[in-house]
C-alpha cells in the first residue's frame, strides 16, 4: 500500500469522525463540512427524509435540538478507493435519549458513502443510512391520529 492510499484512508476515517462529532454536538457547520455542496443525504430507512445537504441540516438542527443526547459511533470502516472517488461502508451504533421515550433508544446499521476528493479534501456526495435494528424505537402514532406537542 503506497503513502497516498494510506493518507486517503486516514482522511476518509477523519471525515466519518467529523460526521459523528458534528451531529452529536449540534455543530451543523462541522456536519455540513462532511459533504459536497450538492450532496444528497438519505435517512429514509430510519423514517427520516432524503434531502439535499443544506435542507438536511435544517431538518436535523430543528429535530435534534430536542434530544438530550445522541452519541454516534462508527466502526469497521471499509474503504474502496478508485482514484479520486471512494465507496465507503461503515457500521454505526447510536444510543440516544428521545423526549417522550422511557429509557434510551438504540439503533445500528451501516452508512454507505459515495466520496469524492475535492480541493478541500475528501467529502461525501451521497450518504445512505441503512438502519437495520432499533431497541426501544419511537413509535409512530396510528394512521389518522394526530399528536400535538404538550
Amino acid at each position: 500500500m503506497d503513502l497516498q492510499t494510506l493518507a486517503d484512508r486516514i482522511e476518509i476515517r477523519d471525515v466519518l469522525t467529523r460526521y459523528c462529532h458534528g451531529i452529536d454536538r449540534g455543530d451543523w457547520e462541522m456536519y455540513r463540512s462532511v459533504f459536497t455542496d450538492d450532496a444528497i443525504v438519505d435517512y429514509s430507512s430510519a423514517g427520516a427524509p432524503k434531502l439535499p445537504r443544506d435542507e438536511m441540516v435544517e431538518f436535523l438542527s430543528a429535530g435534534f435540538a430536542a434530544f438530550p443526547f445522541t452519541q454516534h459511533h462508527v466502526t469497521n470502516i471499509e474503504v474502496h478507493l478508485d482514484g479520486d472517488t471512494a465507496k465507503v461502508i461503515a457500521d454505526f451504533y447510536n444510543p440516544m435519549q428521545i423526549p417522550g421515550v422511557q429509557g434510551f433508544t438504540y439503533t445500528g446499521g451501516y452508512y454507505h458513502h459515495d466520496m469524492v476528493r475535492t480541493p478541500d479534501g475528501w467529502r461525501s456526495r451521497h450518504l445512505y443510512e441503512e438502519s437495520i435494528w432499533f431497541v426501544n424505537p419511537v413509535q409512530a402514532p396510528p394512521e389518522g391520529v394526530v399528536v400535538s406537542p404538550s
